[in-house]
């Protein structure tokens, strides 16, 4: 009994211990953003990399997933004679939910792997330590334009997502269920309110924060070798993908409880 007991108390311990490093690092990202110097180069190059590298797995994956959507609403609202819903539930699942939160586990899988694999390798090759040599902050350099550019770009990146899904939808809809092409971008348009737009760029934001900072904070704390890179590229994702979900539910809960 005891044991078990211990056993629950070190992990719940193991737990808080690991909460509290995580939000060590998240503060001292954010605090960086007020102190100089801001390395526009490193900055930039994020940009691209999370931003328009990010935009083709993006597109496809919320094409094919509003096609899918509408074939899917169609399929079930035959049943209840409610076929004629498909615009206004397409257009309302991809900005409210499916848009956010695909483009936020894409970029969880595309770019939180490869940040935390980059810097877990320049832990491992001693690159961390030769900045620092430099008297350049390993925080400032890597973490910042990083989780910078993607808590910026990332809403971005959710709007294109969000107008390609619905696209999707209205193509399966127009060509595959016979639905009239003005009809169904009215339905569309009348059923999207300016919150669902906002509530959706704000899960952008938020998610694309949430990637960039565990990439860093899995690649910053990575051990030494090959094993530990391969462990803190594997951790990133997963932790990305967690905080995501769970953050999309409480801002759902915010934007939406009402």
């Amino acid at each position: 009994m005891i044991g078990s007991l211990a056993s629950l108390g070190a992990g719940v311990l193991g737990l808080l211990a690991a909460v509290g490093r995580l939000a060590t690092f998240t503060g001292q990202t954010i605090s960086h953003l007020v102190r100089p110097p801001f390395y526009g180069r490193e900055f930039a190059n994020a940009l691209l990399q999370i931003g328009y590298l990010s935009l083709p797995v993006v597109g496809l994956t919320a094409f094919f997933t509003g096609g899918a959507l509408a074939l899917q609403i169609y399929s079930g609202g035959a049943r209840f004679n409610a076929e004629a819903v498909v615009p206004q539930i397409v257009a309302i699942g991809m900005v409210r939910e499916l848009g956010p939160v695909l483009v936020g586990l894409m970029i969880a899988a595309r770019v939180t792997s490869s940040i935390a694999a980059e810097i877990a390798t320049m832990k491992v090759t001693e690159q961390i330590d030769a900045l620092v040599t430099l008297s350049t902050h390993p925080m400032k350099y890597l973490t910042l334009p990083r989780v910078l550019a993607a808590t910026l770009v990332m809403p971005i990146l959710v709007g294109v997502g969000d107008i390609i899904g619905i696209y999707g939808g209205f193509l399966v809809g127009t060509e595959r269920l016979g639905f009239n092409a003005a009809a169904y971008l009215q339905n569309t348009a009348d059923f999207l309110e300016p919150s669902d737009i906002v509530s959706s760029l704000a899960k952008g934001a938020v998610f694309g924060f949430i990637a960039a900072l565990m990439g860093c904070y899995y690649g910053m704390n990575s051990e030494r070798g090959a094993m530990g890179v391969g462990r803190a590229t594997k951790s990133s994702v997963v932790a990305a993908a967690i905080l995501i979900l769970a953050a999309n539910f409480l801002l759902t809960e915010a934007f939406f409880s009402a």
